[in-house]
């Protein structure tokens, strides 16, 4: 971690890497403990953990799922509940951005806290204007 963020944000992007134990999970673990050891919050909105479950649920089981959120919690991530100043948010990058409605309230959540978003969904590249991305 070359300058320490205020905060991480993931998105289920790279939730999914790291749950899948794909390529780019490693770097997702690495970051969880780097967070960990600079006491850095992890943070991820509720409606991008809802995209994980969902997509677990639907490719392997829903006990699966909640398994993982489980794991998730455990790993310390700060599960945020949306707001109506975060979802206002996450609508304006709706408006002026082809992104996804979930990845939208990532980059909103990154652009509240001034954290570093993760990911490696290249969706995230329209925003790095106004949110600080790192690729894994």
């Amino acid at each position: 971690m070359a300058r320490k963020p205020k905060a991480i944000v993931l998105d289920s992007w790279a939730v999914l890497a790291y749950l899948e134990d794909e390529r780019s999970g490693k770097a997702v673990a690495d970051i969880f403990a780097e967070a960990g050891e600079h006491n850095i919050p992890v943070l991820m909105s509720v409606v991008n953990v809802a995209e994980v479950w969902y997509i677990l649920a639907r490719e392997v089981s829903e006990v699966e799922a909640d398994k993982a959120i489980h794991d998730l919690r455990q790993l310390g991530i700060e599960f945020v509940t949306v707001e109506w100043e975060l979802a206002r948010l996450a609508g304006t990058f709706k408006a002026r951005y082809r992104m996804s409605y979930a990845d939208c309230f990532a980059a909103a959540l990154a652009k509240t806290h001034k954290a570093e978003l993760i990911t490696g969904d290249k969706e995230f590249k329209q925003v790095e204007s106004e949110v600080q991305v790192r690729w894994v």
